[in-house]
């Protein structure tokens, strides 16, 4: 049964005060598939009252208490997985096998890792004579995006709860029926009545709302950097925290003693994660100049290899991008780059080959790009990558650095030490040596215009948390 027509307020499932309505389209079919209600600000009243009735007993319970809450909430979300990757893969467009491989585990390893830091994190810490006590903000307004629904949602929800907080959520109202069917999830683990409250909305209305409410103590945003300064302006008048996550132009530095072959395939991956729609992925390729013809016939070959196809074949690899804003967006950029000069080696304007429905974008690869060029400024959202050569190492790392934002970075070498060098050199809150696997303990969060604050492991729940000075608390 569909829960899109309610909200999720004080334990129960509500209609909204006067909803309006909105359709939830398959970006891979340009089909409706379900009518959301969208509310307004008196939703957001309903939603905030509840969670500030519910903070009063749940900031006092004990960590042991949170730990088996998160243990239930695993084992549920374990036995409605497949539920969760249809989700993603009709509200998004991600291809069903990223979206079981991808996109779903994603929600079982945050709330593991939250579980061990819990499990081990002291909320009173002697200090000398003084008492450090980590005591939960307050109530928080949680703001997610539709590219990664369900990593957004838990890499926000688990550490508040860790952290004794209470809740209102707004997720996209691109990727809905996730976040609906996360609100099941909690609701059967036996969350509190209040602690967690969902309501639907578009950022203008319900987003603004919750940004602007006086009875919100702190507001964790994800999303583009444009829209994340909306949301700080509007929550500047009550000086409520801001934690922000927003745009990337993540750089790819790949030295001049690498694997070619496998250091430009493996890139090229890397920017087509989720169709392109993620903000921390490399999507400006830095090669050396001697280096640039050959990286160039091997990331042409590694973009056409992708599959495309119909988000239910589970050979498909890339999907669509989620919706027609985001392609006509997406084609702009391409077409810009043509415009402004650079070598189209791959992929271009239009719907790929054989597909005539649907928000599909042509794996795309440009060469001859310049720091300057829209292309390398400019995040794109979709499967594009722009491959920019250098000269020397601190050319590249001048290149790099020579964005508005500074969520991550990479750098490929065959020797581990040089790569060390140039990392420590690149502003970003995450550099990536020779493609690591995730670790989902590291702080994850930018520099620059890509946000402030940290989320991830113990630096995502201490975002959740004030520090009370208890001076004088014991004799020296």
């Amino acid at each position: 049964m569909s829960r899109a027509d309610s909200f999720y307020i004080n334990g129960h499932w509500v209609k909204p005060a006067a909803p309006t309505w909105f359709d939830v389209i398959d970006p891979a079919t340009e089909a409706v598939v379900d009518r959301l209600a969208l509310g307004n600000s008196l939703d957001v009243d309903h939603a905030v009252a509840a969670a500030r009735a519910a903070f009063v007993d749940y900031a006092e319970s004990s960590a042991a208490e949170r730990i088996a809450l998160l243990r239930r909430i695993v084992a549920i979300y374990g036995r409605r997985e497949e539920e969760f990757a249809e989700a993603m893969r009709v509200e998004m467009g991600a291809p069903i096998t990223f979206s079981r491989r991808g996109q779903v585990p994603r929600g079982t390893l945050h709330l593991n890792q939250m579980i061990e830091v819990l499990e081990r994190f002291q909320f009173e810490q002697l200090q000398g004579s003084t008492l450090l006590r980590f005591e939960p903000v307050g109530v928080c307004g949680l703001i997610t995006p539709w590219n990664w629904p369900i990593n957004q949602i838990v890499v926000k929800i688990a550490p508040a709860l860790a952290a004794g907080c209470t809740m209102v959520l707004k997720p996209s109202e691109y990727s809905p029926l996730s976040a609906l069917l996360f609100a099941e999830v909690l609701d059967e683990a036996g969350v509190p009545p209040g602690v967690f409250n969902l309501v639907n909305g578009e950022g203008p209305t319900v987003g603004a709302a919750m940004a602007a409410h006086p009875g919100i103590d702190m507001l964790s945003f994800t999303g583009s950097t444009r829209a994340g300064v909306l949301v700080a302006k509007a929550a500047a008048d009550t000086v409520k925290r801001v934690a922000q996550e927003l745009g990337g132009k993540s750089a790819n530095i790949l030295l001049d003693d690498v694997n070619l072959q496998d250091a430009v395939t493996r890139g090229v991956a890397a920017c087509f994660t989720n169709s392109g729609q993620s903000c921390s992925i490399p999507t400006r390729m830095l090669i050396p100049r001697a280096l640039m013809a050959e990286a160039i016939q091997i990331a042409k070959r590694a973009a056409q290899s992708f599959s495309l196809g119909p988000t239910s074949a589970e050979s498909t690899q890339l999907g669509p991008v989620v919706n027609q804003a985001q392609f006509t967006r997406v084609q702009r950029l391409i077409q810009t780059g043509i415009d402004e000069g650079a070598q189209l080696v791959t992929g271009g304007p239009g719907l790929p080959e054989g597909i005539e429905r649907g928000y599909y974008i042509k794996p795309t690869v440009f060469a001859g790009v310049t720091a300057a060029m829209t292309i390398a400024q400019e995040e794109i959202f979709g499967p594009v990558l722009s491959m920019i050569a250098y000269d020397s190492e601190a050319e590249a790392i001048q290149i790099a650095n020579g964005t508005d934002y500074g969520l991550a970075a990479y750098v490929q070498s065959a020797d581990v030490e040089r790569a060390r060098k140039v990392g420590r050199a690149l502003q970003a809150g995450s550099v990536h040596l020779n493609y690591p696997a995730a670790d989902f303990a590291a702080p994850f969060g930018g520099y620059k215009q890509s946000g402030n604050g940290r989320e991830w492991g113990e630096y995502g729940l201490r975002e959740y948390l004030e520090v009370k000075s208890m001076v004088g608390y014991a004799s020296v």
